[in-house]
């Protein structure tokens, strides 16, 4: 099915329920896809990818958090994100790479492993976070504020539950 300039599906019109589950579902989908599509397009001139980036956003709001120590260690990186422990080794092992994060050892627990944001890393975050900002602006300048305030409403209720899983 591809969409129709009013947003809604070819053969839509037609069904009994044109909001089913099942368009709904192909809508909110297709919607995330072109968006992280475009967003992913948005990181090349950085040089990164949406995991790594995701990676560096994550070690921003932990060293953000006065509660937090300096630096994460590399199993809760993963956690964050939601990949498998060898997945956030290997974003991590990107990023170092590049000078933006360094691996240090944990003063607590010597086995382990911190990782934390190099000064580069810090200034590519920012300059990152504010392209972001654009991009989403840009994309969602389709939606008048009313429209705005809907989807945030929408969207808020029915990723509500899922928080808490």
């Amino acid at each position: 099915m591809s969409p129709t300039p009013d947003g809604k599906l070819k053969g839509m019109a037609s069904r009994k329920n044109p909001a089913s589950p099942g368009d709904l579902s192909e809508l909110f989908h297709r919607s995330f896809r072109l968006l992280r599509h475009s967003w992913s397009q948005r990181l090349a001139p950085f040089e990164l990818t949406p995991h790594q980036f995701r990676a560096l956003h994550t070690l921003t709001r932990n060293a953000a958090d006065p509660h937090s120590a300096d630096g994460m260690r590399l199993k809760d990186v993963a956690e964050r994100l939601r990949i498998a422990a060898r997945s956030a080794t290997e974003v991590v092992d990107h990023l170092e790479a590049k000078g933006l994060v360094a691996r240090g050892a944990d003063p607590v627990d010597r086995r382990a492993t911190l990782v934390t944001l190099t000064d580069a890393g810090r200034e590519l975050t920012e300059q990152v976070r504010t392209a972001r900002r654009a991009h989403t602006e840009d994309y969602f300048s389709q939606l008048d504020a009313a429209e705005r305030a809907e989807l945030a409403r929408i969207l808020g209720k029915l990723s509500g539950p899922a928080e808490h899983q």
